[in-house]
């Protein structure tokens, strides 16, 4: 659990839509080309209204301060099946990547998987303890250049570690100005304010995690409730 799950959700029912040809998308999807469990006709790059309206209002802000540059989405929408499947695949992989094995219990792998934990929250199937990502109030993104073209933020998406952390260059850009981790660190920063100046709050493990109306949202702005809880798993009139 997260101690954002004892907010309450007062579910507005609000159905998922795409996201808008105005935001980039990251393609092939990165979790339904590795066979994550989306199931037939269920899109990814889908989103709450009021969250989708808020990015379009974030790449306005980000296009004054740097003309051209846009947002590009890497995940939205993401299915309690698919949280389990990433979760699995997240601590199989770094357990591989550290050469122990995943199904032996062991300190190291008790170490890998509060590690995977402290990014992929649990998949839980209670309607109270949604992960964020299955709200459809959940994104993850990252910022992209005139020519479209991802530009480098100082650590991979998903990546697991310290580096994942949204300040974890600064000590590095105060100590070199003109060093790529202050490169870095300033990216990580205008995607920050950006999406702060349209409501959202960051994940505070995740420089690309982004939320509006979800209980982690309600948790970090001080809301009483959230407004948006699990959608879409079942119930496919919720689709858009």
């Amino acid at each position: 659990m997260r101690p954002w799950n004892s907010i309450p959700i007062a579910e507005v029912d609000e159905p998922l839509q795409e996201i808008p040809i105005a935001l980039l998308r990251l393609e092939p999807h990165p979790y339904a080309a590795l066979g994550a469990p989306y199931g037939p006709n269920r899109s990814p790059f889908r989103l709450r209204q009021g969250v989708l309206s808020r990015l379009l209002t974030a790449q306005q802000t980000l296009q004054k301060e740097q003309p051209g540059w846009c947002l590009v989405i890497f995940d939205a929408w993401r299915p309690v099946a698919v949280q389990r499947f990433m979760v699995h695949y997240s601590l199989v992989t770094e357990c591989g990547r550290i050469g122990i094995d995943p199904y032996h219990p062991s300190i190291e792998r008790d170490r890998v998987e509060a590690a995977v934990a402290s990014l992929w929250a649990p998949p839980s199937d209670d309607p109270a303890a949604p992960p964020p990502h299955s709200t459809g109030a959940a994104v993850d993104l990252t910022l992209a250049d005139a020519f479209g073209q991802a530009l480098a933020m100082g650590g991979e998406i998903d990546a697991i570690g310290e580096i994942s952390e949204p300040s974890f260059h600064q000590a590095a850009a105060l100590a070199d100005a003109s060093s790529p981790a202050a490169m870095w660190h300033k990216r990580r920063q205008l995607l920050a304010r950006v999406m702060a100046s349209a409501g959202f709050e960051q994940h505070p493990n995740e420089w690309w995690h982004f939320s509006w109306g979800d209980q982690l949202w309600a948790w970090r702005s001080g809301a009483r409730e959230a407004c948006y809880g699990r959608v879409g798993d079942s119930d496919t009139s919720q689709l858009g």
